[in-house]
């Protein structure tokens, strides 16, 4: 008895001993994921943002509305000319002295797929080639792009371009359907155009060149960045890096001047998985934008389709997607708010389009002070490129904010597909601020409203005639047509 009670203390101690190595190794773990959690939220991937911080960066600065007009497209121009699409590029190439970062979802600048080159692919060309051309002039050239077996791509980065594959699908199961530039973090160019060169000739693009202006640059960068990040990568990273932070939002948006008039202005990203911190997404901004509106709102899209489709064990499911609908009605009804919608008609226009829009134009049957128009863009198509002429368009403006965007007002672009846009609002009055990118957006958008390709559906038997051609020819549409909607043109 006694020689086990002796025993006792004697196989304690080890215990006690091995406990306490227990509780240290745990702690030693701890505090090694505390310094990586330290060191994740610090930049140490070397880019230091040229040392332009939100202390030092520019906020005086100049933007111009850029588009492209196919040549067969006859267009009043009521006294203003914007500034060419092309044009605006070679510009932004000319200013650049450090790097060009690009986020693109088609690279077809060259038309390699074609047996014969067209003459209007010249301006394609041209700027596949000033890109090829950065490598002997010392600038970096950066590339964001879901695109595996681009050939553009690969040439490219033989000319020492920096190629960053975003696994879109692995990610959301949607596209990279952003499209931006960023130069010398000092210009950027955020619009509808994409390195293809119908963007430069056959189709119908709008966006915004914005010069000297790198508090903005600055924060279309950490966009990039976070492209950047996932490089390569099959999930979303639970931890962040400093520098993918929003510095700017609809709560604290970037006070600034845009030709010597007051402004502000933020950057907005889709999908909800793509925001990092303090970003706002585009949803919200648009939502934003429609419910400060006053008196008009003016929007210009490809496609206007109110629904998400997702892919349910083997199952297409479609839902309808109120956010953009439901305000829209709302400033209508309630605000009094007058409503233009101008949408593309062409061969991938969606038949139930046409149902939502019937559904807006009836809120104002006999009421008064209610105002919502819906007409539909639509240019002689070519049976060789749909695109011919295709109004491609993606903005909104209203009496007080101008926004461009990468996508179109699809529930499901905005659920799955990656995308920016940029929010500029105007601080003064009209009569005290003069012509600015609000006024330009705005004449852009009713020069096209006039014009004799747009066309009220229902004043028109030849596309009520295409409406139900198009309703019969869909009514059963295959799950591969849905998934095909969300790929970029």
């Amino acid at each position: 008895m006694s020689a086990a009670l002796m025993a006792g203390p004697t196989t304690q101690e080890p215990l006690k001993t091995q406990q306490k190595c227990i509780a240290i190794f745990a702690l030693l773990c701890c505090c090694a994921v505390l310094v990586v959690l330290i060191f994740s939220s610090v930049d140490i991937w070397g880019d230091d943002e040229d040392g332009i911080t939100e202390e030092n960066c520019s906020r005086d600065c100049s933007i111009v509305l850029t588009e492209n007009i196919p040549d067969d497209l006859s267009l009043p121009t009521n006294g203003r000319h914007h500034l060419p699409l092309s044009a605006g590029f070679h510009t932004l190439l000319d200013q650049a002295k450090h790097s060009v970062e690009v986020v693109s979802p088609v690279w077809a600048l060259n038309p390699w797929d074609l047996e014969t080159t067209p003459s209007t692919a010249k301006q394609g060309q041209l700027l596949f080639q000033r890109l090829l051309s950065l490598k002997s002039r010392g600038i970096k050239l950066k590339i964001a792009s879901s695109l595996t077996n681009s050939a553009e791509l690969k040439t490219l980065a033989a000319h020492n371009a920096e190629v960053h594959f975003v696994n879109m699908t692995a990610l959301t199961r949607g596209g990279l359907h952003s499209s931006f530039w960023i130069v010398d973090r000092k210009h950027i160019y955020i619009g509808s155009a994409d390195m293809d060169w119908r963007s430069l000739s056959k189709r119908k693009e709008l966006g915004v060149v914005v010069y000297n202006c790198s508090c903005l640059a600055l924060d279309l960068h950490r966009v990039f960045s976070f492209y950047r990040q996932l490089h390569e990568r099959d999930y979303i990273p639970s931890i962040w890096s400093k520098r993918v932070t929003a510095l700017y939002g609809r709560h604290d948006a970037l006070e600034l001047q845009f030709n010597a008039t007051e402004a502000a202005a933020y950057v907005s990203t889709s999908p909800e998985i793509f925001c990092a911190k303090d970003r706002t997404r585009d949803v919200d901004a648009i939502y934003q934008v429609i419910q400060s509106a006053k008196t008009f709102i003016f929007i210009s899209v490809t496609d206007y389709l109110p629904l998400v489709s997702r892919s349910f064990r083997g199952t297409s499911v479609t839902r309808y997607w109120s956010p953009i609908d439901e305000v829209i009605r709302e400033a209508v009804v309630l605000r009094g708010v007058r409503v233009r919608l101008l949408i593309s008609f062409w061969k991938k226009t969606h038949p139930l389009t046409f149902n939502f829009v019937t559904s807006l134009k009836s809120l104002c049957m006999q009421l008064h002070n209610c105002s919502l128009e819906v007409r539909f863009f639509s240019h002689k198509e070519q049976d060789d490129d749909i695109q011919h002429g295709l109004n491609h368009n993606k903005y909104m403006v209203t009496d007080n904010t101008v926004y461009i965007g990468n996508h179109d007002w699809v529930g499901s672009d905005f659920a799955i597909n990656s995308g920016v846009g940029l929010v500029v609002k105007m601080k003064n009055s009209l009569k005290d601020r003069g012509v600015t990118i609000l006024e330009h957006a705005k004449a852009a958008f009713e020069r096209d409203w006039r014009s004799r390709y747009a066309k009220s559906l229902h004043g028109n038997k030849g596309q009520q005639g295409k409406y139900r051609n198009l309703q019969q020819a869909k009514a059963h549409m295959e799950s591969k047509e849905e998934k095909e909607w969300n790929n970029p043109l």
